[in-house]
């Protein structure tokens, strides 16, 4: 007897073992897409944030920059009226520069230009100095083995890290006891102390100075000294330059000590002299003074960017002088 089969009957109580079994097929999972397809959703990537910070922080540094000469410039053009009754980033409703360089350079019979001077004086000279100094040390604890070389080094780089403000103090005293106080000498020579260029003199020395090429200029009869003016000094000359860069600016910027040694204006720097108008403005009721201080600051500035300019090829082309091939 022949019976026909169907499908097999399930217990409802039982439940249907089948999906136990068979689990369903997941619908396939749509995942976090990637590469160009992420990118054109406008997502940012790590690089990018990290240019776009860069780039934000590069500009307000810019900012910072540029904002004082902008202002010091503006301010350099306007007269009295507009100097507080306009923008101070923007131009006054009237150009005065040239009136106001003719009052700067004939304000109490050209005081400016002998503190101009001074301060030619004090930098340039003490720069040119400090540098040569600085050299001869570095170079000197570079080649030769004395006694004390390690102790006299370590007081080099104590002399770095002491703040140069820390010591107007005992720079004045010992200036009075010798009578150098409110004299040139006495602002002019703690300027050739510059422990930091010692350090970098020696750096220069031993990169660009090799020990063979000293040894060489000994045998053929050349003395220390003639050894390091004419073998040695052209080698370092970028550590030079260098050097004579960062205590010109030292000097030019340097207020604290010429403010305790000097009472003579005859002898101010330029920075000094700026602040005694300044003070005489604020203190004594002349506003005139403030145009002084703002027109004489914009010139003062003018030496720094020529001497920058003046030497950058030196300070570059320097750098790979006295190579050994």
């Amino acid at each position: 007897m022949n019976k026909t089969l169907g499908p097999p009957r399930t217990d409802p109580a039982a439940g249907d073992d089948s999906a136990a079994h068979h689990p369903p097929t997941a619908a396939p999972s749509t995942g976090p897409t990637t590469g160009p397809a992420r990118r054109r959703r406008g997502a940012r990537t790590p690089g990018s944030l990290s240019r776009f910070g860069v780039n934000a922080i590069l500009l307000l540094v810019v900012v910072y920059t540029l904002a004082p000469p902008v202002w010091l410039l503006m301010a350099s053009t306007k007269n009295l009226t507009d100097l507080f009754g306009t923008n101070g980033f923007a131009p006054g409703r009237q150009f005065h520069l040239f009136e106001n360089l003719r009052h700067l350079f004939a304000a109490d019979n050209g005081i400016y230009v002998r503190w101009l001077w001074n301060t030619l004086l004090y930098a340039g000279g003490g720069a040119v100095l400090a540098a040569l100094i600085c050299a001869m040390a570095g170079y000197a604890f570079d080649k030769f083995t004395f006694p004390g070389k390690g102790a006299a080094y370590g007081l080099v780089l104590l002399g770095v890290m002491v703040p140069s403000a820390a010591l107007v103090l005992p720079t004045y005293l010992l200036a009075a006891e010798v009578g150098l106080v409110n004299t040139f000498w006495g602002v002019f020579l703690p300027g050739l102390v510059f422990p930091f260029g010692v350090y970098l003199a020696r750096i220069f020395s031993a990169s660009y100075v090799p020990d063979e090429v000293i040894e060489a200029a000994r045998m053929d009869g050349a003395g220390e000294l003639r050894a390091f003016w004419s073998v040695a000094l052209p080698m370092m000359r970028s550590g030079v330059v260098t050097i004579g860069l960062f205590q010109f600016t030292a000097i030019w910027n340097n207020f604290f000590l010429p403010l305790v040694m000097l009472s003579n204006q005859q002898l101010y720097p330029v920075n000094l002299g700026l602040y005694a108008w300044n003070a005489s403005a604020l203190s004594q009721g002349h506003p005139d003074d403030y145009l002084l201080a703002i027109t004489g600051s914009l010139v003062a500035v003018i030496p720094l960017i020529a001497l920058f300019l003046a030497v950058q090829r030196s300070w570059r082309s320097g750098m790979t002088a006295g190579a050994v091939k």
